[in-house]
């Protein structure tokens, strides 16, 4: 008996001492990047022996501040030892500095500060305990998806009477880093191309109902434009479903492109609804969980930077999404994140973001 307390103690104490990570998930708890976000984290988790809580905004940046008020409350063996923050809506800071009030680190993951905010708010200065950030480039998926869907629209012949290919594009909003880079990234891909032509930049805020009612608008006043670029599957998505009920084929009279690894963007890929898709980001919560595992165990990642942007972007097409869907398409579990911790290997000396490696 007392052998076997002993046991259960032990067993106590070392459950008591697991790394624990909480993440404030900005987006829905239904939402398909967002889910699959943090599916790949708590593989990431799991395969690390870590603990991992998710706490999910819902779109809404006033929650995601109050759930880091709500973690910067809870009694001090409560808290968790980082928090895993998204600068949504301009909340990384603020919340930065709410938990940092209280001691506990944090580390941006998905979109890190701002242009405007890194000369105050710097990691590690500005803000102590905020010990850096790990973005996807997300220009390079921009640029990917436009400059594949221009190359398309040209092969397909689609070019109005001016001999060039005319694009809309739907973005997601005007100031999340994420967003902005996306655009950057598209229009880079035009300028490159004298064959083709932005005539229209609009809004949708992410959503699909929303990229459909813009739609109706853009083909009313740009009926030349044949390609449509979009920040993310979901707009796309509702972008093609208004187009083909006023009877415009994707593939055919419209082409379209879309940025994500949903099961539903792989298989519209597959099939043709788009004709460019590019993703891979959904792993950047998996990978930043990874980087903290090894600040925890002494291998800090300040000699590859603090504030890092990372190619982790691949451009599907039929193959690769087929390939994709057969891996993840019943979702993001069973990966071994243990070949790629420099804790774990000691002669690792630079970390490789990407799905493709995971792929293999």
């Amino acid at each position: 008996m007392p052998r076997l307390l002993a046991l259960l103690l032990l067993c106590c104490a070392q459950h008591a001492a697991a790394l624990s990570i909480a993440f404030i998930n900005p987006g829905r708890s239904d939402e398909a990047f967002w889910v699959a976000a943090t599916q790949a984290m708590q593989a990431a988790a799991q395969s690390l022996q870590l603990q991992l809580e998710v706490l999910y905004a819902e779109r809404e940046p006033a929650r995601a501040l109050q759930l880091a008020r709500e973690i910067a409350a809870r009694p001090a063996l409560q808290r968790p030892d980082y928090v895993i923050l998204v600068n949504e809506k301009g909340t990384l800071v603020a919340n930065a500095q709410t938990l940092g009030g209280v001691g506990i680190k944090s580390f941006a993951a998905f979109s890190g500060l701002l242009p405007q905010e890194r000369a105050q708010w710097a990691p590690r200065q500005g803000l102590p305990l905020l010990l850096g950030s790990l973005e996807p480039h997300a220009v390079e998926a921009g640029y990917l998806t436009a400059k594949a869907l221009i190359v398309q629209g040209l092969k397909q012949g689609l070019r109005a009477e001016d001999g060039r290919v005319h694009l809309l594009a739907i973005a997601g909003d005007r100031s999340t880093p994420v967003s902005i880079a996306r655009n950057e990234g598209m229009r880079r891909a035009v300028a490159e191309a004298p064959q083709a032509v932005l005539d229209e930049l609009a809004f949708a805020d992410w959503k699909r109902e929303q990229a459909a009612e813009l739609m109706h608008g853009l083909l009313q006043r740009r009926p030349q434009a044949r390609l449509v670029w979009a920040g993310s599957d979901q707009m796309a998505f509702g972008a093609i479903e208004l187009a083909q009920q006023e009877g415009r084929m994707p593939g055919r009279d419209l082409l379209y492109s879309g940025i994500n690894t949903s099961a539903e963007a792989m298989q519209a890929r597959i099939d043709g609804r788009l004709s460019a898709l590019a993703g891979g980001h959904f792993m950047c919560g998996a990978w930043a969980l990874l980087m903290l595992y090894d600040h925890h165990h002494g291998r800090d990642f300040a000699d590859e930077g603090l504030e890092l942007e990372q190619s982790m972007f691949m451009l599907f097409d039929a193959r690769s999404a087929e390939r994709y869907l057969a891996r993840f398409g019943k979702g993001i579990r069973g990966l071994d994140f243990r070949p790629h911790s420099k804790h774990l290997n000691p002669k690792l000396k630079q970390y490789q973001f990407g799905v493709d490696v995971l792929l293999r």
